[in-house]
């Protein structure tokens, strides 16, 4: 990418989302922010950056399952970071219409309109989730895909499709495919903001779901390289690439390593509303990340166990500031 270059970042309003927007920002591209229109004008996380960002940063609203909209946000923009999806899987057993919109007919409104406007690149975010439980470890991206919950099937779905447009129309299109993300500012349906949460506001008893289940566990900093190397390489074009620490570890033993982090003792406690049906849970995950290396140069900077736990670190700091804090209800579930 040159300085020149305008990136559009759909979901720059969540998680991972906000914090690849800000890099952008911080390293001097043209950042064109897509957040989901709402009545209460609220730019998700964005609403926290400094204004050292925000001064830099054009900000659409809009609704990625809308064609009209998420084509004129993408007018006049060389590159397409496509982050924005619903991501929850319990969410997704109760509501699987919603995740269809959202991310298959998302992503179909973001490369028919790069195939029509003739962006230079589009980068699709996938998820580990679509391999479902290991088969053979560590995972690479000729894994076979398995649909274990709504969600995962529908980012199966969205990731063909945005292939079948390189395929098709040679529309350039690379799918990144990080494993479990975690970091500042996630939210408290996944596992290390529960567990930190929960800890933060006092709480020494942790209710969790399935402890047996293996992680692939990343750094949001590190994901946010691999979007970034992505999308600066050329090679990356009709590839599907791993973003994983190739570090696997369990949920119990994760939990652990949360509590040690944090300088407590705790106990853990199975609820049993967060367990995910037998056949739904994903019960392996562990990335091979050699193709990000040889292709586009990344590796993880927080890999490893030492380096899982100097996100952890980070991580629990963070929460741990009362202002962030309030911003979550960690007594209940969040679906």
């Amino acid at each position: 990418m040159s300085y020149k270059q305008k990136i559009l970042v759909t979901g720059s309003d969540g998680f991972i989302g906000s914090h690849l927007t800000e890099e952008l920002v911080r390293q001097g591209y043209s950042v064109k922010a897509f957040v989901l229109y709402n009545s209460f004008n609220s730019w998700g996380w964005l609403d926290h950056a400094s204004r050292e960002i925000l001064d830099n940063l054009e900000v659409f609203s809009g609704d990625i399952r809308d064609p009209y909209g998420v084509k004129e946000a993408m007018k006049e923009c060389d590159i397409v970071l496509h982050l924005a999806a619903l991501i929850a899987i319990p969410y997704s057993y109760h509501s699987p219409a919603t995740y269809v919109d959202t991310n298959i007919k998302g992503t179909l409104n973001v490369v028919q309109a790069a195939r029509e406007l003739g962006v230079q690149k589009v980068v699709h975010t996938s998820t580990s989730e679509v391999y479902g439980t290991a088969q053979f470890v560590p995972i690479t991206e000729t894994h076979p895909l398995q649909g274990q919950s709504p969600y995962s099937a529908s980012k199966i779905g969205a990731d063909q499709i945005a292939m079948s447009f390189y395929q098709s129309f040679n529309t350039p299109v690379s799918i990144i495919r990080p494993f479990n993300t975690y970091g500042p500012r996630q939210s408290a349906r996944a596992v290390i903001p529960t567990v930190i949460t929960q800890i933060a506001n006092g709480t020494r008893k942790i209710k969790l779901g399935a402890l047996h289940p293996t992680r692939d566990f990343n750094y949001v900093k590190d994901t946010v390289r691999g979007f970034i190397a992505i999308a600066e390489s050329e090679k990356s074009i009709g590839e599907v690439i791993n973003i994983g620490s190739n570090f696997e570890i369990s949920i119990g033993d994760t939990v652990q390593l949360i509590g040690e982090a944090m300088g407590v003792e705790i106990e853990i406690e199975t609820d049993e509303v967060r367990l995910r049906p037998e056949k739904s849970e994903v019960n392996r995950l562990w990335a091979d990340n050699t193709k990000a290396k040889q292709l586009v140069g990344w590796e993880p900077l927080y890999g490893g166990r030492e380096g899982f736990k100097r996100g952890l670190a980070e991580t629990a700091e963070w929460f741990m500031n009362p202002a962030n804090l309030a911003g979550y209800k960690s007594d209940r579930y969040n679906i």
